[in-house]
């Protein structure tokens, strides 16, 4: 348990009832159960009730490998259990798993800093209502959070007890974190070389190498199965979930992305533009000014658009066109391309206020449309702002695993920059640790914490 020498129960029992009310009032309230949790739901029932890993479609089911089987295994297990398609028995335990989160994130403050940070990071997990909100629809951020909150939290254990009871949550968390998203293995990336380092002085560096290679090791071995039967299925080499999300033959429309990523900075854009493709009518009106350099390119555009919209397929002659476009906005602006609009995406994904889940516009700063939507928003980006604030103060405290949590946020944003769509939940999964950070912000001073490495402080 996260607090096993404190004598008094109670409080945390509170906040995590406090925490508990939050989540089931966001699955009441809010609950989300279209577009990917359909899919996943779809391949989780095939799987179960066909023995086929795949999608339905009109002439049948067919194998696919655009989703990892981590979270499908999930809902198959709550279908086995709590009925077919059940998906708010799904979302209540999910409200079980992350408030395991809470408490973990909560131990991590405790053994990195002090006992009242400890306390701060329970009460900022379980109130948050940014992770709470992801209780409340099917998808993989509540279990990713999970195997993020246990990776740092078991490591830490670890490197006091280098033994197998703390090796192999690290191992599973590892592994099932790359088995719910393609990013997932980012946390093993970062984690197993902070094991050698935080642990190489106090127990030697060979040592903890050949742990972290066990550790590495056995986090793999779920994937074998896996590339094998893609291997075998779709002759294809394929140990993840590939980046555009299609199965092997199916066109990934690189024109248009490619296009997408010389516009596309923010959400709003991503639903209106990015989204529609191949499967709605993409409006000029919807595209931000950036998307047109001068009346020549805004006329292509129009132009381009409306032979589009007509059957609302990326056909080959479509995608090279938006391809040819693309080129073209890249050599005008190069700057723009690769410094000001990954940079930008980055920005939305951080600050942007995370309501895509509640009732709020897209456009939810056009006060005179939506006055009180608009000023819930401006406190949720406010909310957003002093979590992400509070966990800087923290970090610049310099606690244990301090370094390690910098590589996991800037790792995890180097990858981000590269996507041609942003979604603030992808910044979501550095949650765990910041919340860590932000609690020893507000905790005080370090109490009584006896070092894991030798000498002073580390980050």
């Amino acid at each position: 348990m996260p607090f096993p020498s404190l004598k008094k129960w109670w409080p945390a029992a509170l906040l995590l009832a406090a925490g508990a009310s939050l989540r089931l009032w966001f699955i009441h309230a809010y609950p989300e159960v279209l577009g990917d949790p359909l899919v996943y739901g779809d391949i989780a029932k095939n799987w179960m009730l066909h023995g086929i890993y795949g999608l339905s479609t009109p002439q049948g089911i067919h194998p696919t490998l655009i989703r990892l089987p981590g979270y499908p295994l999930f809902l198959v297990l709550c279908f086995r259990l709590f009925g077919m398609e059940h998906y708010h028995a799904a979302m209540y335990l999910q409200t079980a798993v992350d408030l395991g989160t809470c408490l973990l994130i909560a131990g991590l403050a405790r053994h990195i800093w002090s006992v009242r940070a400890g306390w701060w990071a329970l009460a900022l997990a379980a109130l948050c209502p940014f992770t709470a909100n992801y209780a409340a629809t099917p998808l993989t951020e509540t279990a990713e959070l999970f195997c993020i909150a246990l990776a740092f939290y078991s490591l830490e254990r670890f490197l006091r007890e280098p033994r197998w009871l703390w090796a192999l949550p690290i191992a599973w968390a590892w592994s099932y974190a790359a088995l719910l998203r393609p990013d997932g293995p980012l946390l093993a990336v970062v984690l197993c070389p902070a094991m050698i380092w935080y642990g190489r002085r106090r127990r030697g560096l060979h040592c903890m190498a050949r742990w972290a290679v066990l550790c590495g090791l056995l986090s793999i071995l779920p994937f074998v199965p896996w590339t094998i039967r893609n291997w075998r299925t779709f002759h294809v080499f394929q140990p993840l979930a590939p980046r555009y999300a299609v199965d092997p033959g199916e066109s990934t429309d690189p024109g248009f992305n490619r296009w997408a990523k010389t516009v596309c900075a923010d959400l709003a854009c991503t639903w209106e533009v990015y989204w529609n493709a191949n499967t709605d009518e993409i409006h000029l009106a919807d595209l931000p000014s950036r998307a047109f350099d001068s009346r020549a390119q805004y006329e292509q555009t129009k132009q381009l658009l409306e032979t589009y919209n007509r059957s609302c397929t990326l056909t080959p002659e479509i995608d090279a066109a938006f391809g040819k476009l693309a080129a073209e906005r890249i050599r005008a602006h190069p700057f723009r391309y690769s410094v000001e609009l990954p940079l930008a995406r980055l920005a939305d994904m951080w600050l942007r206020p995370r309501t895509e889940l509640l009732w709020i516009e897209l456009r939810w700063w056009q006060f005179r449309h939506h006055e009180a939507e608009t000023v819930f928003a401006w406190v949720y980006a406010a909310l957003n702002l002093a979590y992400l604030v509070a966990a800087a103060v923290g970090f610049a405290k310099r606690p244990l695993f301090a370094g390690a949590i910098l590589a996991f946020v800037l790792l995890r944003c180097a990858l981000l920059a590269t996507l041609e769509a942003p979604e603030p939940r992808y910044t979501l999964e550095c949650f765990p640790p910041l919340i860590a950070l932000a609690a020893i912000a507000l905790s005080g001073k370090e109490q009584g914490r006896e070092p894991v490495v030798s000498g002073a402080k580390t980050g």
